[in-house]
Order: C-alpha cells, then structure tokens, then sequence
C-alpha cells in the first residue's frame, strides 16, 4: 500500500512563452463528462486577453518572416513532442470528450497526423495561391500570398484537440501569430498543448492560449484594435453574431462559424482564409539593340 499523496496537474494559461495564473486570480472547475472534477482551469481575464494581443504582437515579425521551410521544420517538432506526450493526451481527450481509451488513441493520432500535414504546407501554399499573371506590356506581375497579422481563434468546444489543432495549425503555418480561446468545457487539451509548444521551437508569443468564458475573452478580442482577423469557430450563432459586428470597427477579416467534420481531410480554406496577397511589378528590361525583353 502506498502513503504518497496525489500530485495534481496545475494548469496555466500560456502567454508569450510563459505560464501565468489568470490575471483576475480567477479559476473555474473542469470536469469530465459525467461530471466528476478533473482540475481548476484559470479563469482569464480581459486583461489576459490584452496581454495576448500584446505578445502575439511582437512574437508577429520574427514568425512572418522566417523562412516557410524554418516554419515547416518548427511545426514538425511541435508533432514530435505531441507524438512523446500521446498518453497524456489520450486521457486528457477521454476526460473531456467521454470516449474510451481506444477512440481517444484515434482522436490523438489523428490530431498529430493533422499537425504534420499543416507543417508540410508551409513552404507550398505559396505555389498554390501564388505566382506569374500575365501582362500585356513589358513587366513582370508577381502575387504572393503574406501573412494577416494577429488572429484570434475560438476553438471549438466539442473538439477539444482535433477541432482545437484543426483550427489552430493554419493559422501559424501561414505565419501569422494567434490568441487561442480554448473550449469552455473541455480547455485541458489546450492548456497542454502550450506546455508542448513552450518545449519545442516555437517562438513564445507565435501561440497564445487562453482558457475561461468563451464570451468575457472573445469580446474584447474582437473589438481589439491590434488584432487583425478572428476566427469563430467556437462560438453559437449569438456570440458569433455580437463578435462579428465588434469586428468590423477596424475591419477585421471574419471566419464565421460553420458545420465542419474535422475527422475529414482539410483543404487550404483555413490557410487562405487568414492570407493576404500582394502583388508586385517590376520592368523586364530591354535586352541589346533589338530591343527584345526577357
């Protein structure tokens, strides 16, 4: 028989590479699907919302404007170190969803399987969405896709790791920082998943991770001026509709909620989704007396 007391899991936010308590002090209790406690989840606070915004904006530049291929191999650790952890998430999936052992198994691997695929997009998105237009005149006319910005991003709350990967994952492959809204009733999933990125190469500030009241978080998130875009994937069609509308007071680009099988193969909706494209022209020059162009 064993004397040692139970060692429980204390979850943090995650925010800008470190693990605060939620500003307010605030915790709110987790529990299973029948309703048996798992642990106290920090509570966030509008003020940890702004502090999000704050960090996955000076994490932005540096993430922009690595290489597509460094991104690639940062988000292929970040499968690596899922892949070591698999049994934690196993429970944690089980917990939260209310499935056996061995559809929790299938949920993690699909959701690290997920994670790999979104890595190898990185350095090939921009062959898909990119490219040479042709111009009548002597010029080149080059598109390339960049990065929005800042993205806030509801995860879903009935998909507490293969929604919560699903929705993520784009949005960082592409280069853009974001301010995750973890499941109001299922965040532990999210809430390791920041341990995992803190222990990979991950820049802190490329991910954010907040946990709490989907509507207190998300509706300064939305009305941020500091945050581009905002996916609302989360929310119901009440809040859905509220954040919408805070939205549009600096123009945010606006992923609005829709019926979506995450256990499908993904297109590049959601990476396109949080692109720009900027297009360039630049003169061919003339080559010799003939006056040909190349």
């Amino acid at each position: 028989m064993s004397d040692r007391l139970s060692v429980f899991k204390t979850y943090k936010l995650y925010v800008g590479g470190k693990f605060p308590r939620s500003e307010s002090g605030r915790v709110y209790e987790v529990t299973d699907s029948k309703g048996n406690w798992l642990a106290n989840a920090p509570q966030s606070s509008r003020k940890d919302a702004r502090d999000a915004v704050v960090a996955a904006r000076k994490a932005f530049g540096g993430w922009a404007g690595a290489t597509a291929y460094n991104r690639g191999q940062v988000l292929y650790r970040v499968a690596e170190m899922l892949e070591g952890r698999k049994a934690q998430f196993v429970r944690e999936v089980a917990d939260a969803e209310g499935l056996s052992k061995s559809k929790a198994a299938e949920q993690v691997d699909a959701t690290i399987d997920r994670w790999v695929w979104y890595a190898g997009w990185t350095d090939k998105i921009a062959q898909v969405v990119g490219g040479g237009n042709p111009v009548a005149g002597p010029y080149f006319n080059l598109s390339s896709p960049e990065p929005t910005g800042v993205v806030a991003v509801l995860a879903p709350q009935d998909s507490s790791f293969l929604g919560l990967v699903s929705v993520v994952a784009p949005v960082i492959a592409t280069g853009n920082t974001a301010i995750v809204v973890a499941s109001e009733k299922s965040p532990l999933p999210a809430l390791s998943l920041g341990e995992v990125l803190a222990t990979s190469d991950v820049p802190g500030g490329v991910v954010n991770v907040l946990s709490g009241r989907t509507a207190e978080i998300a509706t300064p998130l939305a009305a941020h001026q500091d945050v581009n875009a905002i996916d609302l994937a989360g929310a119901d069609d009440v809040l859905a509709k509220e954040l919408e509308i805070a939205a549009a007071d600096n123009l945010k680009r606006v992923l609005r909620p829709q019926p979506v099988d995450y256990a499908e193969t993904p297109g590049i909706d959601r990476m396109t989704a949080f692109l720009e494209t900027k297009t360039v022209w630049h003169p061919t020059g003339s080559l010799g007396a003939s006056g040909s162009s190349y």
